[in-house]
């Protein structure tokens, strides 16, 4: 993967202090990463880069919307996502990024690229489990729903127990539930 250029911000000529960069990010940009589990997007990021004596500070928020198929019926619809991160960069004899907050980069170097840090961002701040918000409140109509609830085992249940071959010593044992 060839880094992105846009994200790659050359600290060397800052002044010290807090600079505020934004960036758009869409498709595209996934694109460079072959992460193709978006339909599309649409999230803003705004990054304030603080320049100190001897590290940098860097502080991430992103926020928008991520268009996705839900994980039970494979409909797309958007995703809202808000997040944040910070990272901090020392420098030393030689780059580590052992830690998850915490970038060493040698002393010759001039420039950082952010965008492996907006990707993740963004990727970490997705849900788990992508549910569509109509299969949540019951307003979604769609094939696969109806296909999972006539195969659901509550229906299952409510077909054995119209029928004839249950053994009668089970509907003993269910008048102790109902007893009070």
């Amino acid at each position: 993967m060839k880094p992105l250029k846009d994200y790659t911000i050359p600290y060397v000529g800052l002044k010290i202090g807090k600079h505020h960069f934004d960036y758009q990010i869409d498709k595209k940009f996934f694109e460079h990463f072959e992460y193709d589990d978006f339909n599309d997007v649409d999230v803003k990021t705004e990054l304030v880069f603080e320049k100190k004596t001897t590290l940098l500070e860097l502080h991430f928020q992103v926020s928008g919307s991520v268009n996705v198929n839900c994980d039970i019926t494979n409909e797309p619809y958007n995703q809202d996502i808000n997040g944040t991160f910070d990272l901090v960069v020392k420098f030393g004899d030689e780059y580590n990024d052992d830690f998850e907050d915490i970038v060493i980069l040698p002393h010759g170097e001039y420039e950082i690229n952010v965008a492996q840090y907006i990707y993740e961002l963004i990727i970490l701040s997705m849900p788990a489990k992508r549910i569509h918000p109509g299969v949540e409140d019951g307003t979604l109509d769609s094939d696969i729903l109806k296909k999972l609830e006539e195969l659901s085992p509550k229906g299952l249940e409510e077909k054995e127990e119209t029928s004839e071959d249950i053994d009668p010593r089970w509907n003993t044992l269910k008048k102790l539930l109902t007893d009070k």
